[in-house]
């Protein structure tokens, strides 16, 4: 804690003051985040060991699945400890830290979701040069600009947070520690870093959307001209998972910023909170598992094997 604040921790308010709803959320939550894990890790796994998932899709979908665990084991493990024990306070180096890594995975995100669309775009529009074009090197070089570029873009407005004072209230309205609620505790002004906050926010997310959809649009029209419905219907579905995932995310963050009013923003914030750090994280797995005939495959022979080997 630098020497001109005069708090040291904070408190995180939750989602309710409700024993018995705390409980039924604590069930939630734990269940949700364990099937996140263990779903991810799982692609992660399947990825490694399964000589059929060596593509640029799968290597793509095995970072995915990482970003996934790590984004929601930055947030969900601490709200779980704070329901079972029932103490809501964290320290400032604990708050700046899960600030960080909830951003840093999440925005991340968003730039892996913009490179899948373009391989999928690569691998419909342009097939036979798909191994040529998407080689491992170049799917490495993808995953680290899009880290490289997160933290560009992340950097300038931490440095500007880390500079914040807060003199009165330590109290957040959110389970997690999120840029909204800290700076409306901050007695610093705090104007020049919500826009920069505003400016990041709209230039990744159009960015990556305009990447998502320029590459879906080229899809779609090539789709479009193959002969047989047969060849269609096998596209599309070689898209369906990542279509949904990306319906899902570019959906909970419309969703965030376009509120009804301002007197249900806070409670939207955790709704949404909720949908993108523990739902979310576990629905992915088993979207791109269950519309995947490559990964239930890949998913039934690790099966067998561990039967074999148990049998041994």
């Amino acid at each position: 804690m630098r020497n001109h604040t005069a708090i040291t921790t904070f408190i995180l308010l939750g989602l309710t003051d409700d024993p018995q709803l705390q409980i039924l959320i604590f069930i939630f939550l734990l269940i949700t985040y364990m099937l996140s894990v263990v779903g991810n890790l799982t692609i992660i796994i399947l990825t490694l060991v399964d000589s059929h998932l060596k593509t640029a899709m799968y290597f793509f979908l095995q970072n995915f699945a990482f970003l996934e665990i790590s984004f929601t084991s930055a947030c969900i493990p601490r709200f779980l400890y704070s329901l079972a024990t029932g103490d809501r306070t964290i320290t400032y180096n604990a708050c700046v830290c899960q600030l960080f890594f909830t951003d840093v995975f999440g925005i991340i995100e968003f730039f892996l979701l913009a490179t899948m669309s373009y391989d999928r775009y690569v691998a419909i529009c342009k097939p036979l040069h798909y191994m040529t074009i998407m080689n491992h090197e170049v799917c490495k070089r993808l995953v680290l600009c899009c880290w490289v570029i997160t933290l560009l873009i992340l950097i300038p407005p931490l440095c500007l947070a880390l500079e914040l004072e807060f003199c009165d209230s330590n109290t957040l309205d959110h389970f997690l520690c999120d840029a909204n609620p800290i700076l409306n505790i901050s007695c610093s002004d705090t104007w020049l870093l919500e826009q920069l906050v505003i400016v990041c926010s709209v230039l990744i997310f159009i960015m990556t959307l305009v990447c998502v959809v320029l590459s879906y649009m080229f899809i779609i029209r090539t789709i479009l001209r193959f002969p047989s419905a047969q060849q269609r219907i096998k596209a599309f579905s070689t898209c369906s998972s990542h279509m949904i995932v990306v319906s899902i995310t570019y959906g909970s963050c419309i969703f965030m910023y376009t509120k009804p009013s301002a007197k249900d923003e806070l409670a939207v914030n955790k709704g949404v909170g909720i949908l993108i750090t523990s739902v979310s994280p576990m629905l992915n797995p088993f979207i791109y598992t269950l519309r995947n005939h490559q990964v239930k495959q890949a998913c039934n022979d690790l099966i067998k094997r561990i039967i074999f080997f148990s049998k041994k």
